[in-house]
């Protein structure tokens, strides 16, 4: 018998995001690196943030690039919808002070936050996941001046705007999980930030290591001073 695809929260999706496959209780995975594109150790660091003493990540899965800034002595925030991702991460990095993990939907966070920030990154995070139109302003204001912005995720291909994705981890489900990214080329994010009132703009594809691989979409976008 076919089983109609029903409606789905966006939580329901990311719970399922980079499930456990091991026996006994899951490892922490490492925090030694900040990778922005898809190969690790490819790329720039986190250099891309400047020198930050408080950072906001949207999005953070397991919570590695948190627990990296955190060891080099940043106060980060990181913010994700799945309760099963906050959990699993503030069990793997319950000793580092320097990272503190909220389960929220980043719009609404933004939007109850009374702090700024000097960095919000996302790194292949909400950000590529949420209307740009109703997440960008709302990151601005909570960013100090002279603060920026840092996001990176794949290489847009020839279709812009919002794209339904599949999620490659949960193949056999009876129900249809989908959640919708969005994409655009450098310079449509670079206008973009522009008009909402960023002062100055790096969108960029970094190549892959290899011809013929995906490269990585990198943006960087600071708020005047």
């Amino acid at each position: 018998m076919a089983h109609a695809t029903l409606p789905m929260s966006l939580p329901e999706y990311w719970d399922k995001y980079k499930p456990y496959r091991g026996e006994g209780e899951q490892p922490a995975p490492p925090a030694d690196r900040f990778d922005w594109t898809q190969y690790p150790g490819h790329g720039p660091d986190a250099d891309l943030l400047g020198p930050c003493k408080t950072a906001l990540e949207l999005g953070p899965g397991e919570g590695t690039e948190a627990a990296y800034l955190a060891r080099l002595g940043v106060q980060v925030t990181a913010v994700d919808f799945s309760a099963v991702q906050v959990e699993r991460a503030r069990r793997f990095w319950a000793d580092e002070p320097g990272v503190t993990f909220v389960c929220a939907e980043v719009c609404s966070y933004l939007d109850q936050a009374n702090t700024t920030f000097d960095a919000v990154f996302s790194n292949w995070g909400a950000v590529w996941f949420t209307d740009p139109d109703e997440l960008m302003p709302r990151i601005r204001r909570r960013l100090a001046p002279g603060g920026v912005l840092v996001f990176s995720h794949a290489e847009p291909g020839n279709a812009y705007g919002p794209q339904q994705m599949h999620g490659k981890w949960l193949e056999g489900r009876e129900r249809e999980l989908t959640v919708l990214r969005w994409q655009y080329p450098p310079q449509e994010w670079a206008d973009r930030l522009k008009r909402i009132g960023f002062d100055r703009i790096d969108a960029r594809i970094h190549p892959a290591p290899e011809t013929g691989q995906m490269g990585t979409l990198i943006v960087q976008a600071w708020k005047g001073t």
